[in-house]
């Protein structure tokens, strides 16, 4: 029963990412630190199952035509550094400490998604194909990716607003995120397993979260041009709000 709780969470947690370019991590970590899972635990598992899904996600984007290689070059060079260091340096903090930031951060992305949602994005009706500053893109690969490790999500919430909100298309922006996405992961990963072993994982979750990903992936990808995507990251956004509260509230 629990393994197949985990397979529907990982089916819409990709589905919301593989739409919206964002989401994944931050609905599956919010709710495995909800249900007690330790942040370095919690980051593991989501960006180890994250590998499956990503790369699904990345080709199925990279079929329908949704990428664009300036955006993605950039933020991948610079991600993969930001990643590595955020991920060693949740393994070496203490842990009761770290679940406040964790939370907070949890709430910041919540609170970014619906912002953005709801007001930028209103303002953003005629999108132009625009060239990006290699340094921003890295800049923000950077960051992104250093918070996404610490947190267990904010890769797409940071990266697939602030390309929107600057111009990008957004099926462009979205696809780009999501296949960058794949190569930061892979380096998060591969730096837990070097610091807590990969008998620290919660190979359960680890497929459970993956099965549902790699299932949605194609769909998403697909119903990335087709859906309304505000109310859904509004939704989403709404809910990590909560869940972030609630976990500030129960310290």
């Amino acid at each position: 029963m629990a393994f197949l709780f985990w397979v529907m969470i990982g089916f819409l947690a990709q589905f919301i990412d593989g739409s919206l370019g964002m989401g994944y991590g931050v609905s599956a970590s919010t709710l495995l630190i909800y249900f007690g899972i330790p942040p370095v635990i919690t980051s593991a598992s989501v960006h180890t199952s994250e590998l499956f899904t990503t790369f699904v996600s990345g080709l199925a984007h990279f079929k329908f035509g949704n990428i664009r290689k300036d955006i993605l070059i950039p933020m991948v060079s610079f991600g993969i550094i930001g990643g590595i260091i955020g991920a060693s340096g949740l393994v070496r903090l203490p842990q009761k400490p770290i679940k406040i930031v964790v939370a907070l951060i949890l709430l910041i992305m919540g609170c970014l998604m619906v912002y953005r949602f709801i007001f930028e994005y209103k303002r953003n009706n005629n999108f132009i194909i625009k060239k990006y500053s290699v340094n921003k893109l890295g800049i923000l690969g950077f960051f992104a990716a250093l918070i996404d490790a610490i947190g267990g999500g904010g890769w797409g919430p940071i990266c697939t607003p602030f390309l929107v909100v600057n111009g990008a298309e957004p099926h462009k922006a979205v696809g780009s995120v999501d296949l960058a996405e794949f190569f930061i992961t892979v380096a998060i990963s591969l730096t837990f397993m070097l610091f807590i072993g990969i008998e620290s994982f919660r190979w359960d979750i680890v497929f459970a979260l993956a099965l549902g990903g790699v299932i949605a992936a194609p769909l998403a990808a697909f119903s990335c041009r087709k859906i309304p995507r505000n109310l859904l990251a509004i939704l989403v956004g709404i809910t990590v709000i909560l869940l972030s509260l609630r976990l500030l509230l129960k310290r």
